[in-house]
């Protein structure tokens, strides 16, 4: 794996004038995960997010499918642009699928959807995998052609980083056959490094999709580390420190900041095309990340890892 180590490559990284610029051009596109909430916490997403916004619908275990086409409808109306996530195990057969996919297009005008297996041991019906409900050719034949699919800058714990590999080449070569438009949405990861070098090795390997870096939205260290451990992540739970949290931290703040700051360093050469919030702590707080950091609301202080909020009176670690 080709590592990169930002701090000795003098020509890689930016002056903090062109950094502080990159820094908010990224928050400025920033796309961001919604579960599938009431109408009324819905309405308010437009007071808080930019017009067009991506907001992705999760695709819970348990969720019937028709709430994810109300969930999408319900923010095509308010002006967000809804991106739900197609879960293929969960998927009962053909029929279902068609049917869930041409609601979407047609209630909820869904042109860009992210394709995942789902977190169910077993398929209840004939899609095993994101890769088999995309050689379905369901998706592009209801409209939806522009299709993201998972990234795992720490591996996944269930699936061997060769089958990953292999996955993704056939979902690279499918892409290009017939003409979709694929990107790579990444698990979260709190070590801007490890998702360099993870992004460093794809082109290394010729994969020019264009990736969208996920990120945990600002939330307390106990939650974080609750989800981080959940949902599988590796040896970046280290950047809460080597030694266990004490209780005294647990319910302090912590944003994606010193992540943000590292990979901005190398977007240029990486090719990063934006981030992507999972709102841990609420949607709110991570749109008022977005909202602060993409107007420039920050201080890049000379030997920070991160950067401050000008407006957070929060404490962070």
């Amino acid at each position: 794996m080709q590592t990169l180590i930002v701090e000795n490559d003098a020509a890689a990284v930016p002056a903090p004038a062109d950094l502080g610029e990159s820094i908010a051009r990224f928050a400025l596109g920033a796309s961001i995960e919604t579960s599938t909430k009431n109408h009324i916490q819905i309405d308010s997403y437009a007071s808080m997010l930019p017009a067009a916004t991506d907001v992705y619908v999760t695709f819970l275990p348990g969720t019937p499918y028709h709430h994810i086409v109300i969930i999408a409808r319900r923010l095509r109306q308010i002006g967000m642009n809804p991106v739900p996530h197609i879960a293929a195990r969960r998927l009962v057969n053909a029929t279902v699928a068609a049917e869930f996919l041409a609601r979407l297009r047609d209630e909820a005008g869904v042109t860009r959807a992210l394709i995942i297996a789902g977190d169910s041991h077993a398929a209840v019906g004939p899609y095993t995998s994101s890769l088999a409900l995309l050689e379905s050719g369901l998706l592009q034949v209801h409209g939806i052609r522009s299709i993201g699919i998972a990234g795992y800058p720490e591996g996944h714990g269930k699936i061997s980083a060769q089958a990953l590999l292999d996955a993704l080449d056939r979902k690279i070569a499918y892409a290009s056959a017939h003409g979709i438009e694929m990107f790579i949405v990444s698990q979260f990861c709190f070590d801007g490094k490890v998702v360099l070098n993870w992004l460093a090795s794809l082109r290394a390997r010729g994969v020019t999709l264009p990736v969208r870096i996920g990120l945990a939205g600002p939330a307390t260290v106990r939650t974080l580390l609750n989800y981080g451990t959940r949902c599988g992540i590796g040896d970046s739970l280290r950047a809460f420190g080597p030694q266990p949290i004490s209780l005294t931290r647990m319910p302090m703040r912590h944003g994606p900041e010193k992540v943000v700051r590292t990979i901005a360093q190398c977007a240029a050469q990486l090719g990063i095309a934006g981030l992507h919030f999972f709102p841990f702590g609420g949607l709110a707080e991570s749109a008022h990340w977005i909202r602060n950091v993409s107007a420039g609301h920050f201080r890049l202080g000379e030997s920070e890892e991160g950067f401050v909020l000008k407006s957070d009176t929060c404490a962070t670690v």
